[in-house]
């Protein structure tokens, strides 16, 4: 058997490999207290700490062909945050974006719901998720508010189901 073919097991080590390093960008989980997200106040200063925490970790993605870097926190429904930066890969479909990688480190550490992500980005407006990521998200609830920002402050929060209409989740099977 020739060594340069490429089967599914390589691909599965490769792609565990880089989901690995990936979660490396946050391997602790920052506490907060469980909160219920329906005071004003309250929901805005939580939304800023998911902010600062993707702000923070965005210095640690792994972007050296786009030198785009990103970063990603979550707030899980046991009112812990998550973080997660982008990791590219030389074989471009293999990049874990920020986004992706936030939510895996809340699966890993045994989360199952999601209420809020917050995702920054250094452009002069704001981005929004890739649609992988969008998917992603949407797996893990209908109600779940995305908050965009850049450096600057300028931000905009959008429910998935805003940024992905007619989405296939769970109980499409």
């Amino acid at each position: 058997m020739s060594s340069k073919k490429t089967g599914p097991v390589t691909l599965l080590i490769v792609f565990l490999t880089i989901i690995s390093a990936a979660l490396s960008c946050n391997s602790e989980k920052q506490q907060t207290k469980p909160q219920q997200l329906t005071d004003t106040s309250r929901l805005a200063a939580t939304y800023q700490q998911l902010i600062d925490s993707a702000t923070k970790v965005r210095t640690h993605a792994y972007a050296p062909y786009s030198k785009f870097l990103a970063g990603a926190a979550v707030l899980a429904g046991s009112g812990a945050i998550y973080t997660g930066c982008n990791v590219e890969n030389a074989s471009y479909g293999l990049t874990n974006c920020a986004e992706r990688t936030a939510i895996f480190n809340a699966v890993a550490a045994g989360e199952k719901t999601i209420k809020a992500i917050a995702i920054v980005f250094d452009v002069p407006d704001f981005d929004a998720p890739c649609g992988a990521c969008r998917q992603v998200i949407y797996e893990f609830g209908k109600d779940i508010d995305v908050i965009m920002s850049n450096l600057s402050g300028k931000r905009k929060t959008e429910k998935i189901t805003t940024l992905l209409p007619y989405a296939f989740g769970p109980e499409s099977l």
